[in-house]
C-alpha cells in the first residue's frame, strides 16, 4: 500500500493588511479611546499641578513667617507668633506628631493584620462576613465621633491602664505616671490606633484574599500547618499590601485634627514620660489656634503645615521604596 506524505500547506502569500491592522500600525485609535486617554492624562497632570500649587503656596507663606521669627523654627519650644518680636518653633509639634503616630502604628498594625487573617483564613463565612461588615462601618465613622468617644469614654477609663504601666514599666521613665489626667500623647496614640485600625484591616483583608489558592494548597500538600501556610505563603505574598495599608493608616494618624484636640491637654513642653499630660501635634495646633490667630500667626501655622506636608511626602516616598524593593519577594509575580 502506497503511503503518500502530505506536505504542510504553505503560508498564504502576504496580502494587503486589514483596515484595522493598518489603523493600528499608524497608531490611530477609536474616538472613545482617545477621549479616555486624554482624560486620564489630564487628570494625572492636574494632580501634579495641584500638588505643586499647594507646595508653592505653603512655601511662600512659610517663608514670610520664618523670615520674621526671632527663635529657631526647628528647635524652639515656644509658640508666640503674635509677640513682639514673634517667636515660634515646631520642636514640640514634631515630637508629638511623630510619637503619637508611632504609638498608633505599634498598636494598630499587628491587631489589624491579625483581624484580617482571622477573617480570611480562620473564621467561617457566616462569622467572617459580619465582622468584615462591622470593620467597614468603623472606617466610615467621622473623626469627631471618635473624638467624642475618646473624651467621654476612653480618657475616664485609662487610670487603671496607666497605673499598671507605672507599676511594671515606670522604672523606665518613659511610662512613669504621676497621677495626672490621662490626656497625654499615649492616650492620643491609643485613640489614633482605634481610628486607623479599620483602614489597615480592610486593605490587608483584600490583599490576603488575592493569595493564589495553589500556593496554599502546595504548602498543605507538603504537610504544613495552617499557621505555616500563613507564614510561608500568605504573609510573603501580602507583605507589600500590608505596608501600603500601614502607610494609609499612618497618613491619617499624622493629619488627624479634631479627635486629637478633644483628648489632648496641649502644652509646649516635651515630657520625659509619655503618660504625662501635655505636648501637641501639627494638626491639633493648627485647628486650635487658627481662628484666633493674627496674620503673622496664620503664616506661622502655615509654616508648620508645610513641615507636616513634607513629612507626609517623605512617608509616602519611603513606602514606595519599600514596596518596590520587596515586590520580587512578594510572590505576586509567581
Amino acid at each position: 500500500m502506497d503511503i503518500t506524505t502530505q506536505k504542510p500547506a504553505a503560508p498564504p502569500a502576504p496580502g494587503p493588511s486589514a483596515p484595522a491592522d493598518r489603523g493600528a500600525a499608524r497608531g490611530v485609535t477609536r474616538p472613545g479611546d482617545r477621549i479616555f486617554l486624554g482624560l486620564s492624562r489630564g487628570s494625572g497632570i492636574f494632580v501634579l499641578v495641584l500638588m505643586a500649587a499647594i507646595a508653592a503656596f505653603l512655601t511662600y507663606r512659610a517663608t514670610l513667617a520664618i523670615s520674621k521669627d526671632e527663635a529657631n523654627f526647628f528647635t524652639s519650644f515656644e509658640w508666640n507668633p503674635s509677640g513682639v518680636p514673634p517667636e515660634f518653633g515646631i520642636a514640640v509639634l514634631a515630637f508629638g506628631t511623630v510619637v503619637s503616630s508611632v504609638i498608633a502604628m505599634v498598636i494598630a498594625v499587628p491587631v489589624a493584620v491579625a483581624i484580617a487573617l482571622f477573617i480570611t483564613h480562620y473564621a467561617p463565612r457566616r462569622l467572617g462576613g459580619p465582622i468584615g461588615y462591622v470593620i467597614d462601618l468603623l472606617a466610615a465613622v467621622p473623626s469627631i465621633v471618635y473624638g467624642l468617644w475618646g473624651a467621654l469614654v476612653l480618657v475616664p477609663h485609662l487610670d487603671g491602664l496607666y497605673g499598671w504601666l507605672d507599676d511594671y514599666l515606670g522604672w523606665t521613665g518613659i511610662l512613669e505616671w504621676n497621677d495626672g489626667a490621662p490626656r497625654s500623647l499615649f492616650t492620643v496614640g491609643i485613640l489614633l490606633a482605634v481610628m486607623i485600625l479599620p483602614i489597615i484591616t480592610n486593605v490587608s483583608r483584600e490583599v490576603f484574599r488575592q493569595v493564589p489558592r495553589m500556593h496554599e494548597e502546595a504548602a498543605l500538600a507538603l504537610g504544613a500547618t495552617r499557621w505555616e501556610v500563613i507564614r510561608m505563603s500568605v504573609l510573603p505574598f501580602g507583605r507589600s499590601g500590608v505596608i501600603s495599608a500601614s502607610m494609609l493608616g499612618l497618613g491619617r494618624a499624622l493629619g488627624e485634627t479634631m479627635a486629637v484636640a478633644m483628648v489632648l491637654s496641649p502644652s509646649f513642653t516635651i515630657n520625659a514620660s509619655l503618660l504625662d499630660p501635655g505636648g501637641g501635634t501639627f494638626a491639633q495646633n493648627i485647628a486650635s489656634k487658627f481662628n484666633e490667630a493674627t496674620e503673622m500667626g496664620r503664616d506661622a501655622l502655615i509654616a508648620s503645615g508645610l513641615v507636616l506636608f513634607v513629612i507626609t511626602l517623605l512617608v509616602n516616598g519611603a513606602a514606595r521604596l519599600i514596596i518596590a524593593r520587596r515586590k520580587e519577594y512578594s510572590g505576586a509575580n509567581a
